[in-house]
């Protein structure tokens, strides 16, 4: 028979698929003696199999029966019963971390009767209503599906009525009339009373979490994360512990570093007289953790103990929250912690130096993704003026938008392209979708462990809490800042999530401290120097090669001091753009052959300029060209222009431009309904004479002249949208034409490696044949893409991808991250094919999926030898290739 319920003695971290994160490392805690109220944990088996059927599994109930038998029996008292009655807590526990998307019931076993012995064992009748109302208003949103509104609105008319600042003013008669309150909404709402059972209080919470594993907010916030749906949560049943029992009570969050810079020391918050729910929501401004050691130095110092116990034990940053009862401490959570970009590269440095972790280990902590937001440009400082506020800075970057205060209306923006910040007094998890709609999110309340920092940090937002200086006004929809100044919705702020300050306006941005060491070698910081260390350890372990796509000598100069390889794509149709534009045109409009040579051979010098200085910008090392991609008729006019143009003068009775009617009979000549399929690539170079004889005498030429120079120019032909072998036999009998008249007429020995790009599906299934005839592969995975999905990339994106997004169809849009089952299958054929018919094929891939860290490592599985993106992307595609080979050592271990 299947066991759903576990003690926490029963399991440990390693087990955190079957008992949620939260459970396994409660019970990790267990085991390592720390002071952990008892409980036991409802697996993710048992989730699975409700959300499968929608009732509970079979032998459930009467497991979870006798786990809390054995709790009440270790408690000496019973759940919800006598003049000391047992309490539980009961929480949502994913195997990976859902900050706030699941749901929590507090004070489990409180009734009518229930509350008056609590009242009496502690001495406070406050207390016990406090915590009565907590529950009754806690199951009546979570498990009864109240909304949570009105809960809040009755708590605000209540304290207005009493002129009461916060919760903590209202006494014991206040909060037994707000339980008789909340009832009675429930009562209104749900045509249901508010359940006095305490074993029913527990049966339908544990179900009320399974639930909440499919709530719109926890399944947008997986998608965001790309956690699979069906991994399920478990559920944490534990023994209350109260932190609201007085001034020698409390809750807070800590951290064993900063999260936000990974300085070493404990930092987070704490709220004296209050449970944990109350830190995060930030119904009430917590205190720094560090004013702890005033009010309770001992348990201070227990924390402090605590803490570096699990940072040696987890060999990373955690994130713990903990309640003290009384003056005593509870552990009651600890997780390794969400942490900001900068944070993740410092820490992992840190705990390098620090010999907790090996370098590997360090590399593995960091990602390409992280990378690329200290790439970003942060505010330029020196170009602002006055802050309008300042808060706590709780998830660093620079972003600029225009300030609402709704989720709603941040989505509805941002779907129009319109950059936001969402401004909220402090954030829910019903907020999620504005969080993620935002550039950045800006809160008058909370601190780093609040639910708008955690979530933010996660994300990779920008977030500035608790800026005590704004007072929001949401259902006005405006803040008013220092000075009294007015910040309505639509209004442009900017938001420095790096030092908490807040602007009116848009700031003016300058390069990140990473890029100006990336473009200089400038090490300005530590955590600049933890960035180098990470890039040199990611240079020594990667096999793939990282080179880069670049059509300029600038861009290839800066490809290469970001540390590429190489070219892997330089696109010869953007050399043909600006004034060069006329000479395309006299080609298409030549008439005769010779009015096409001319045509061309005027174009010669121009690309063999551009060819030797990207050659000289990559000496050395490979640049691979790719012959003239794209349909002819993208080098002229538009169509309608010109047909708009000749009519208006004819309307007037003017002559008409000549050459607009040349232009306009060539441009319906060549049209064609979808160009993207049609003459462009490889079959160019087969049906206009001459075009391809030029650009290889061009390249052939800057080889040679480079080579004369002293050069060591290595450059590669690479011919586009190749379908069957035979287009790339002709093309490549031209091109060995060529190379063999310049060779003469230089007198140079020249090798110019020929290949191709596989981009189109009959290329992938067949590149056996193909690889008879090209010296090397690069996928052209954005057409690859286009022509396998049947997708067009420049319609699809903003037709309907954020609806198949939204619906699940694909976890990201495949056009940034390969999709791995159709297109990655293709990739992996024609790889298998190609080396087969070649063993020393070279192969690389040369589209947008180059650069991309999910994808980089897809690239370095199927056995690729390089990546080749944006110059840019370059130091984000070192680091996942590093990380893909460790990650590939690790799997090899396994075995």
């Amino acid at each position: 028979m299947v066991r759903y319920v576990y003690d926490f003695q029963d399991g440990g971290r390693d087990l955190a698929g079957l008992l949620g994160g939260k459970g396994a490392n409660l019970a990790e805690m267990t085991r390592l003696g720390l002071p952990v109220p008892p409980g036991f944990i409802v697996s993710t088996e048992a989730c699975r199999a409700f959300l499968a059927t929608g009732e509970e599994p079979e032998g459930m109930s009467a497991e979870v029966s006798r786990h809390l038998a054995a709790l009440e029996t270790g408690a000496g008292r019973l759940l919800g019963q006598g003049d000391d009655p047992l309490l539980v807590s009961v929480r949502s526990g994913a195997r990976f971390s859902m900050p706030g998307m699941m749901e929590t019931v507090l004070d489990i076993g409180l009734n009518d009767d229930s509350v008056l012995g609590l009242a009496k064992v502690s001495g406070s009748e406050r207390f016990a209503w406090d915590s009565y109302r907590r529950l009754v208003q806690m199951y009546g949103s979570t498990v009864l599906g109240v909304d949570p509104a009105l809960f809040d609105e009755a708590m605000t008319l209540l304290k207005d009525a009493r002129e009461a600042p916060d919760d903590l003013h209202l006494d014991a008669s206040d909060l037994a009339w707000l339980v008789e309150t909340y009832k009675s909404l429930i009562r209104d709402e749900t045509g249901r009373d508010f359940p006095q059972a305490p074993a029913q209080q527990l049966q339908q919470a544990i179900l009320a979490v399974f639930r909440s594993w499919n709530a719109e907010r926890a399944v947008l916030y997986r998608r965001r994360e790309r956690i699979p749906d069906d991994l399920g949560t478990a559920v944490t049943v534990q023994r209350m512990v109260f932190g609201n029992l007085g001034p020698d009570s409390g809750s807070g969050v800590a951290f064993t570093r900063d999260p936000a810079t990974g300085r070493p020391g404990l930092y987070g918050d704490y709220l004296p007289n209050a449970q944990g729910e109350d830190v995060v929501s930030g119904v009430r401004d917590a205190v720094p953790l560090a004013e702890l050691e005033q009010l309770d130095p001992r348990s201070y110092r227990q924390l402090r103990d605590h803490a570096q116990t699990l940072e040696r034990h987890y060999r990373d940053l955690c994130d713990i929250e903990f309640t003290i009862e009384r003056a005593t401490l509870w552990m009651l959570q600890t997780r390794v912690g969400k942490r900001t970009a900068e944070a993740a590269f410092a820490i992992a440095a840190e705990l390098v130096q620090e010999g907790l972790i090996g370098a590997d280990q360090g590399l593995a902590r960091v990602s390409g993704e992280g990378l690329a937001r200290l790439m970003f440009p942060r505010f330029d400082t020196t170009a602002t003026g006055e802050t309008l506020a300042h808060g706590v800075p709780a998830s660093p970057g620079a972003a600029v938008g225009a300030a609402v205060f709704d989720s709603a209306e941040a989505v509805r923006r941002a779907a129009a392209d319109e950059k936001v910040v969402l401004v909220r007094e402090e954030t829910t998890p019903d907020d999620l979708p504005g969080m993620v709609a935002a550039q950045a999110v800006l809160t008058g309340r909370g601190g780093k462990t609040s639910h708008a920092a955690v979530v933010a940090r996660g994300m990779g937002k920008v977030c500035v809490c608790g800026a005590q200086d704004i007072t929001v006004n949401a259902g006005a929809r405006r803040f008013t800042a220092r000075g009294g100044v007015v910040v309505e919705e639509g209004t442009v702020i900017s938001v420095d999530g790096s030092t908490g300050d807040v602007y009116l306006g848009p700031v003016p941005l300058a390069a990140s401290a990473t890029m100006r060491y990336l473009e200089s070698g400038e090490q300005a910081d530590s955590v600049v120097c933890a960035v180098a260390r990470a890039l040199d350890h990611a240079d020594s372990v990667r096999r793939l090669e990282v080179r880069a796509n670049a059509d300029t000598p600038e861009d290839a100069a800066r490809a290469r001091r970001f540390g590429a390889r190489g070219i892997g794509l330089c696109r010869t149709e953007h050399m043909f753009l600006g004034e060069r534009r006329k000479l395309v045109e006299k080609m298409i409009l030549a008439r005769t052959d010779a009015d096409r040579a001319r045509a061309l051979e005027a174009l010669l010098p121009l690309q063999r300029r551009d060819f030797t200085g990207i050659l000289e910008a990559m000496d050395g090392l490979p640049v691979t060209i790719r012959l003239l991609d794209p349909p002819l008729h993208e080098f002229l006019p538009d169509r309608t222009d010109l047909a708009v143009r000749i009519a208006t003068a004819e309307a007037t009775e003017q002559q008409p431009d000549a050459h607009h009617v040349e232009l306009l009979a060539a441009v319906n000549r060549m049209h064609e309904e979808n160009p993207m399929l049609g003459l462009r690539g490889v079959r160019l170079g087969l049906v206009v004479p001459g075009l391809v004889a030029m650009q290889v005498r061009a390249i052939a030429e800057a080889v040679v002249e480079r080579t004369r120079a002293g050069g060591s120019p290595h450059a590669e032909i690479m011919v586009p949208l190749v379908g069957a072998v035979e287009e790339l036999r002709l093309a490549r009998e031209e091109v060995a034409r060529v190379l063999t008249e310049v060779g003469e007429q230089t007198g140079s020995l020249l090798h110019c490696p020929v290949g191709t790009m596989i981009e189109l599906p009959r290329a992938a299934l067949t590149a056996g044949r193909i690889a008879e005839e090209a010296e090397f592969f690069s996928f052209g995975t954005n057409d690859l893409t286009q022509t396998t999905w049947g997708f067009s990339r420049d319609d699809v994106e903003a037709a309907f991808f954020s609806a198949y997004l939204d619906k699940g169809v694909f976890a990201a849009s495949p056009f940034e991250t390969l999709d791995r089952e159709g297109v990655g299958r293709l990739v992996r054929i024609a790889v298998e094919e190609g080396r087969a018919a070649r063993p020393d094929l070279e192969m690389g891939v040369c589209g947008e999926h180059g650069g991309d860290p999910e994808s980089i490592h897809f690239f370095h599985e199927a056995g690729l030898d390089y990546v080749s993106c944006s110059p840019f992307r370059v130091p984000v595609a070192r680091l996942e290739a590093g990380r893909a080979a460790l990650a590939d050592m690790d799997t090899s271990d396994s075995r």
